[in-house]
């Protein structure tokens, strides 16, 4: 387990807690084998009913520590695989999201069964504006649920989403006051531990659909995104960022 990710467990909820709040819980390799050790336990455990993710401090996630993202190949491959764990998590998916929720950040929420957020979140997808591309099934999820326009607004502009417009729009289950809201998400979980376990999971499967549609989606992304990584336009993304100031993009 990471230093930066609190593992907790209550009466069939396992909660995973992004425990590092100095860095607005930006994740690290260390962080994503956290949480892909805590799904591989939960789903193998048969008194798990639902896992909770939340975030401690005053965001959910920034998204990855791009310092490390890009410090060698294994950021990298554990940011890859931990999308593949959690897209192909077999019980309740519940979130509590606060402040931001930046690339990653939002896209697990996808994959999510309910999300709960409080009134100052603010869901934001900035792969085009890094020179990347979206990834863990994202450009196929968000434009299902938001529908094209709001989607292209988010994927193509990197336009952010309030918390009313993400409950408008279907993204997240309900907004919830601040000081309720890990409270309300454990009730949530809680349910839904009580709920009969077969018919809870074959719904749960029906209502996500073919999964080898979403597996190729995400398999065309990778491929795309780890092209994108050794692109100009993303060496002058990443720079700029370090450097604080705006990228220049040549069209040549």
């Amino acid at each position: 387990m990471s230093e930066n990710v609190a593992i907790m467990e209550n009466e069939g909820v396992v909660e995973i807690h992004l425990d590092r709040p100095d860095k607005k819980n930006a994740l690290t390799g260390a962080m994503y084998r956290a949480m892909i050790a805590a799904l591989t336990d939960a789903s193998a455990r048969e008194a798990i009913g639902a896992v909770l993710i939340a975030g401690r401090g005053d965001a959910f996630c920034a998204g990855n520590d791009l310092a490390d993202f890009r410090a060698g190949p294994e950021g990298g491959a554990a940011a890859f695989d931990f999308i593949q764990a959690i897209a192909a998590f077999d019980k309740p998916l519940v979130a509590a999201v606060q402040g931001l929720a930046v690339g990653v950040g939002t896209t697990m929420l996808l994959h999510c069964d309910l999300i709960y957020a409080a009134p100052d979140a603010r869901f934001i997808l900035p792969f085009v504006n890094l020179g990347l591309v979206p990834e863990a099934g994202s450009s196929l999820l968000t434009p299902a649920i938001l529908g094209h326009a709001k989607a292209a607004a988010m994927l193509l502009l990197g336009e952010p989403l309030d918390a009313e417009a993400a409950d408008r729009a279907g993204l997240i289950t309900a907004i919830i006051p601040s000081e309720a809201l890990i409270d309300h998400a454990r009730t949530k979980a809680a349910a839904l531990v009580a709920k009969p376990p077969q018919a809870l999971t074959a719904t749960r499967r029906l209502m996500k659909g073919d999964p080898a549609l979403l597996a190729s989606r995400m398999q065309q992304e990778a491929a795309l995104f780890r092209q994108a990584m050794a692109s100009p336009e993303a060496v002058e993304a990443f720079t700029a960022f370090f450097e604080k100031r705006p990228p220049v993009f040549r069209r040549d």
